[in-house]
């Protein structure tokens, strides 16, 4: 896969160098940078979706790499949570298996020339999560981190089984 060269490809990629940025400074004890570094990549989340729609930039390059790069940087945040002690493991644990369960019935719906587009559900879940994620960097393990996981946990829930659901003909076609 070759990346067209445009705004929001680049700004996507852009998103994912902050990942390691992101991580140094969190585990640097430097959490307000960390803070300030996944905003700048949540904002360029919500950036790139913008340019690529208004100025008809999609391409296949982004259309891969932007959701695998919200998924990198949510879980690289989420790591360090485990890391520590603000966030449990089977938290992480349920949001992986949303992830690589939605991939997977895309990847079933590709084979029948299906595409099965992010529902709201999925876009709520994703801006639930970022906003829970700064708020548990800033407040670094307080109060907050019990609901940020309540949060998390229940909008990833939710939107894997909206998918399900919403497409439970991928099963029937396969």
């Amino acid at each position: 896969m070759s990346m067209k060269k445009n705004t929001a490809n680049k700004i996507t990629v852009f998103r994912m160098i902050l990942v390691p940025v992101f991580l140094i400074l969190a585990y640097t004890g430097k959490t307000m940078f960390a803070v300030a570094a996944f905003v700048v990549a949540t904002a360029s989340d919500f950036l790139d979706g913008y340019i690529a729609r208004k100025y008809n930039q999609i391409t296949v390059f982004g259309k891969f790499m932007d959701p695998l790069a919200d998924k990198i940087l949510v879980l690289s945040a989420m790591c360090y949570f485990i890391d520590i002690g603000c966030m449990p493991g089977w938290a992480v644990a349920i949001v992986l298996f949303r992830e690589f369960a939605v991939s997977g019935l895309r990847l079933l719906a590709v084979q029948d020339h299906v595409v099965i587009a992010a529902a709201w559900s999925g876009k709520i879940k994703t801006g639930a999560t970022m906003v829970a994620i700064i708020v548990m960097m800033t407040f670094r393990c307080q109060a907050h981190d019990i609901i940020g996981t309540a949060v998390i946990v229940l909008t990833t829930v939710y939107s894997g089984i909206e998918y399900f659901i919403k497409n439970r003909q991928v099963f029937s076609n396969s």
